[in-house]
């Protein structure tokens, strides 16, 4: 008498089941507040891009607090990289606006 374990004694493996997904509920003031972000993020990255490049960045407060950091202050690899961090807005915002979408109900 030979016995063979092939199992016969073991319970089978079950495979756990996911629970189903939900879409998350959105309230009015997530709409809103993307809203605000996004505007925020375009209008900062607007100015940050522009203004550097306007003669309003000579004539204002900071560059005529320190006379001595005038030299950096002209720099044009500063005001480049002024403009660099607004084109970073620039690129948030519009990946929330197309981020939008998480809002619409299907």
């Amino acid at each position: 008498m030979t016995t063979q374990d092939s199992g016969a004694g073991s319970a089978p493996q079950a495979t756990p089941i996911a629970p189903a997904q939900r879409r998350p509920i959105y309230a009015w003031y997530h709409k809103i507040s993307a809203v605000i972000f996004i505007t925020f993020c375009l209008e900062i990255g607007l100015f940050l891009l522009i203004f550097p490049w306007t003669d309003y960045w000579a004539v204002n407060y900071f560059s005529t607090a320190i006379p001595a950091w005038a030299p950096y202050w002209d720099n044009m690899y500063l005001r480049g990289a002024i403009s660099g961090l607004g084109v970073v807005n620039l690129y948030i915002s519009l990946i929330e606006i197309f981020r939008l979408r998480r809002f619409a109900r299907s």
